[in-house]
């Protein structure tokens, strides 16, 4: 038995498929004619761009366009004079070679990328990683269809899976994912989960220690994987994937169910969303709102900011959708580990608490205004709530709600509509926050509490060092304090509270989380029926 990382839950019980994982040597060789080597990069690009379309064509069919629009983001990066316009630059100012050319400006983009502690700027190093190999394997002629799956009960065992193998791949065949690397955020995760396939990631050396044909056990709820398992083990996973299937299926009745504990305690279960097209998850797993719109995420992977129509349509969008449910859109969440290439910042010794979020839109107003007026704008398709992030006190929630009234006189002054049935809150992130929380309440109308950034700044430990990982501790006791304290300073004042880190979905914690009173509960759209599920049992 080998262990991994469970990423995606279910048993896949079949006969292996080993993806091989090609090696490709990149040189530092010189060219001596630079025209040759750009048309061959040319070449490659546009190749990339002709099968990327036919890929995209066939996960809408099959996914959905809100998860074929990866690879229309793909086909844009193509396109991206910031991302091949400087493989060129490589080629023409240093006479580097196409091959090296390319590796030179992913490693940098992926550099980037992987550094901020942001899963979707994660998933975005994926993409650069995905769109550059697919350049590569065009540029050594090794382009082209993904591998074919003939058999059924297939489990695909791979170094890694990219978006553009997961599109192509028969999900009426693929019944599980195993792979060397990866973990819950990766794209090979994200993927089994939207597809509803078990998938068992960062085996390390998965590759090595099977062969096409092979029987294999992937275990997605312990991360278990096993190699030419017996009868007797065959037998016993089985009925585990059977019981597994049926406890599924009683979760899918869930969905329009209202979450009430047995005490008669109503509960809302929300998605988080970082995209418009996000919310079509949330209600597909019968979300009661969104909790969380991560708004900075507009602003990302462009050359300049969103204007102010730009945003009115995307918060339209998400508004519209829900209907009579409510959304909480925060504010520009920008600094720390999310920078932006037209929004320069200054160089800090500790960013994360530093110039970032509210203190950065309070200075930058001309930034933070045309935000609001398209929220302003937008409040009349919906049930609105607004948050400020990374607030410590109350004079920076006033100075916002300052700037948002200059936006209600202007948009007034030029007869464009707003609600004034908006409700006006607060993240919750900084420990002072959660300890002033009854004094903040009398003035705020809601709290979401941010707990991945409470947490690590309560425990003084960073989510991304590993050397101190085993700090981060959702359970801590100071953490449950500062949450508890959040929780009755806001109901000492009849506010509600809402909790919108990834500690709102995790199976333990929202026991304690219903006791000590949490309204709302908001999290990824494929946690939600299970944590209703577990709410509904409690008191």
């Amino acid at each position: 038995m080998k262990k991994g990382i469970a990423a995606s839950k279910g048993y896949a019980i079949g006969k292996i498929f080993l993806k091989e994982h090609q090696e490709i040597v990149i040189t530092d060789a010189k060219v001596a004619d630079v025209s040759i080597e750009k048309e061959k990069l040319q070449s490659a690009l546009e190749a990339s761009k002709t099968q990327l379309q036919a890929i995209k064509v066939k996960a809408e069919k099959e996914m959905g366009a809100e998860k074929a629009a990866v690879f229309e983001a793909h086909i844009t990066l193509l396109d991206d004079p910031e991302f091949t316009g400087a493989m060129i630059n490589e080629i023409e100012g240093n006479s580097l070679n196409a091959l090296k050319a390319v590796d030179n400006i992913t490693n940098s983009f992926v550099a980037i990328f992987e550094s901020m502690d942001n899963d979707y700027m994660k998933e975005r190093a994926a993409d650069i990683k995905d769109v550059s190999k697919r350049i590569v394997l065009n540029l050594t002629g090794n382009g082209g269809d993904a591998f074919a799956i003939t058999e059924n009960n297939t489990v695909i065992v791979a170094h890694d899976l990219t978006p553009s193998d997961t599109a192509q791949l028969d999900r009426s065949k693929v019944v599980g994912f195993i792979t060397n690397i990866g973990g819950r955020t990766s794209h090979a995760a994200i993927m089994a989960r939207t597809l509803e396939i078990p998938a068992v990631l960062g085996l390390g050396d998965i590759t090595t220690s099977v062969k096409t044909g092979d029987t294999i056990i992937a275990d997605g709820i312990e991360g278990d994987v096993i190699i030419n398992p017996s009868e007797e083990v065959l037998a016993e996973y089985r009925a585990k994937q059977k019981k597994f299937q049926e406890e599924q299926e009683e979760l899918k009745k869930l969905i329009n169910v209202k979450t009430t504990t047995k005490s008669g305690r109503r509960l809302e279960v929300c998605g988080n969303i970082g995209k418009p097209e996000d919310v079509l998850g949330v209600l597909a797993n019968g979300g009661d709102g969104v909790g969380l719109f991560r708004t900075e995420f507009l602003y990302m992977d462009r050359e300049s900011a969103p204007t102010e129509d730009e945003q009115f349509e995307s918060y339209k969008f998400v508004l519209e959708k829900m209907e009579d449910k409510q959304v909480v859109i925060r504010t520009l969440d920008i600094g720390g580990d999310k920078t932006l290439p037209y929004l320069p910042l200054p160089e800090e010794m500790n960013p994360f608490l530093g110039y970032r979020a509210i203190r950065l839109c309070l200075d930058r107003k001309e930034v933070f205004k045309v935000q609001l007026r398209a929220l302003l704008r937008a409040s009349i398709y919906g049930k609105l709530a607004v948050m400020f992030p990374m607030i410590s006190g109350l004079e920076e929630f006033k100075q916002a709600r300052e700037v948002v009234e200059e936006c209600k006189i202007e948009l007034k002054s030029e007869g464009k509509e707003y609600s004034e049935n908006i409700q006006w809150g607060i993240m919750v992130e900084i420990p002072a926050a959660a300890v002033y929380a009854d004094e903040l309440a009398k003035h705020v109308d809601f709290f979401s509490i941010g707990t991945n950034d409470l947490i690590q700044y309560t425990l003084a430990a960073d989510r991304m060092s590993e050397k101190v990982s085993y700090l981060y501790n959702p359970m801590h006791p100071a953490v449950l304090r500062l949450i508890k304290m959040t929780i009755d300073g806001a109901h000492k004042h009849g506010k509600w509270v809402g909790m919108c880190g990834e500690m709102a979905g995790d199976e333990v914690a929202i026991p304690t989380l219903v006791e000590y009173g949490l309204d709302e509960f908001s999290m990824s759209s494929t946690s939600i029926l299970n944590a209703k599920k577990i709410m509904l049992e409690q008191e």
